[in-house]
């Protein structure tokens, strides 16, 4: 039996550029395979939640897998800490999975609504990666659909996996993956929270103690100017032994490992435009730095209430309106700390009305050859789409990074020039190269792939 398909739009998590392609919806591998092999003339691309900000899971006038549909969870070893799953198989449903058995994903995003085969092609990275890597390093070995329509068995310390992890889907399809756990006592995290006065003393206190915790991330205010340029609250912490629990919480004490995400109203189909401009923004950046704590220690918090606040909040993307939004995230490596000063003043002297800006500081690289982290500073933030001049900003600060050795990082990029490609990623030849032999005909394209020449 064949795929399910269907015509449809599709767009990244941002909402721009939507292009139509051919969607199927295989639930097994022998209909995975089969869509690709009769993918057409403009190839095919797997796609999971639809959680990459911009156009990697877009593939127009072509075929675009959709992965939800295989999802089991094939084995768990609750003893070793290992599970084995299909790809598309969210995060969220891990962690529904696991927790109760005492485990935890070893690493996740700012979003829990993400497939596992995103993770690996995306080779995503969360608030630990100082500490535990990319996604990627936790995995085990994976099954990929190539071109050929074959599935091959890929393991670490291989070209095809280390081209695979952060590859965005264009070395073939994912169809499952091992992964490595890491054990957890309790659902809740232990969190440090303090104010950082401009972005020297975050990047100080950020330098100086990190190695204390498990999970680093600050929020920043990048409308803020002047002595108050690059203020921040500096959110860190760990996952919470049992004995952290209260005694007096017997609901918690009883179940330690309950799985409660909360969840609020989701956001309406319809936002104004200009809704999220300077004086909003302003206005939300203020309450938000001043109603943090100076300083405290030891908050007991809900797992999702840490790792995915905007999760409750269905949709939230549509909050920008229907022009959507732009996220740019870049990274520039340790020594590079005056580019990074200098991005920051340009943001903040453009007065551009981003509210979800975060840094972080990154660890060891991982060997994907496209994976996106080095060791150094990352920062992401949202803007609206439709700012004036947006463009033409962007391309300038792509310019500065680049130019200090950093890259931008793929899974969330809607505009990059390709010119600028080969100097952020230093392995993309060797990319290209068994692109080429393992794909001559590029059956895996996507919308990304096609402007950016991958």
């Amino acid at each position: 039996m064949a795929a399910h398909t269907d015509d449809e739009p599709l767009t990244g998590w941002g909402r721009t550029a939507p292009t139509l392609a051919r969607v199927h919806r295989p639930r097994t591998y022998e209909e995975a395979s089969e869509a690709v092999r009769a993918c057409g003339a403009r190839g095919s691309i797997a796609r999971g939640l639809g959680r990459a900000y911009g156009d990697a899971a877009q593939n127009a006038g072509g075929s675009v897998l959709d992965m939800t549909g295989l999802d089991r969870i094939r084995s768990v070893d609750a003893v070793a800490g290992v599970v084995v799953c299909d790809a598309g198989v969210s995060l969220h449903r891990l962690m529904e999975v696991l927790l109760p058995l005492g485990w935890f994903v070893p690493v996740t995003p700012g979003t829990r609504y993400a497939t596992v085969g995103g993770a690996i092609g995306a080779d995503i990275h969360g608030k630990n990666h100082h500490v535990s890597g990319s996604f990627s390093r936790h995995v085990a070995a994976l099954e990929l659909l190539t071109a050929d329509g074959e599935i091959h068995t890929v393991v670490p310390g291989t070209d095809l996996f280390d081209a695979t992890t952060g590859g965005m889907g264009l070395t073939g399809v994912i169809l499952s993956a091992t992964l490595r756990l890491l054990p957890v006592e309790t659902s809740l995290m232990s969190v440090d929270t303090e104010r950082a006065a401009d972005l020297d003393e975050l990047m100080a206190r950020l330098t100086a103690t990190d190695h204390r915790y498990r999970y680093s991330v600050a929020w920043i205010d990048l409308l803020a100017r002047g002595a108050a340029t690059g203020r921040s609250v500096l959110t860190r912490g760990d996952h919470a032994p049992y004995d952290a629990i209260p005694v007096g919480d017997r609901r918690t004490r009883r179940a330690p490992l309950a799985f409660r995400p909360g969840q609020l109203p989701a956001a309406p189909a319809l936002v104004p435009e200009g809704l999220l401009g300077r004086t909003a923004v302003g206005l939300f950046n203020e309450l938000w730095y001043r109603r943090a704590p100076r300083r405290r220690t030891g908050e007991l918090q809900r797992m999702s209430t840490f790792f995915h606040p905007l999760d409750g909040v269905p949709h939230w993307n549509r909050i920008y309106g229907r022009g959507g939004f732009v996220q740019y995230q870049f990274v520039v490596g340790h020594g590079h700390e005056e580019t990074l000063r200098r991005v920051v003043k340009r943001i903040a002297r453009r007065g551009c009305p981003s509210f979800l800006a975060v840094l972080k500081r990154f660890g060891a690289s991982d060997p994907g050859w496209l994976s996106f982290p080095v060791p150094g500073w990352t920062l992401a933030l949202d803007i609206p789409a439709r700012l004036s001049g947006l463009g033409a900003f962007l391309d300038e600060l792509d310019e500065e990074v680049a130019d200090a050795g950093g890259r931008v990082y793929l899974a969330k990029d809607s505009r990059l020039r390709p010119e600028l490609l080969d100097a952020m990623y230093p392995r993309l030849a060797d990319f290209r190269a068994l692109r080429a032999t393992l794909d001559p005909r590029s059956v895996f394209t996507s919308d990304l792939s096609r402007r950016l020449a991958l």
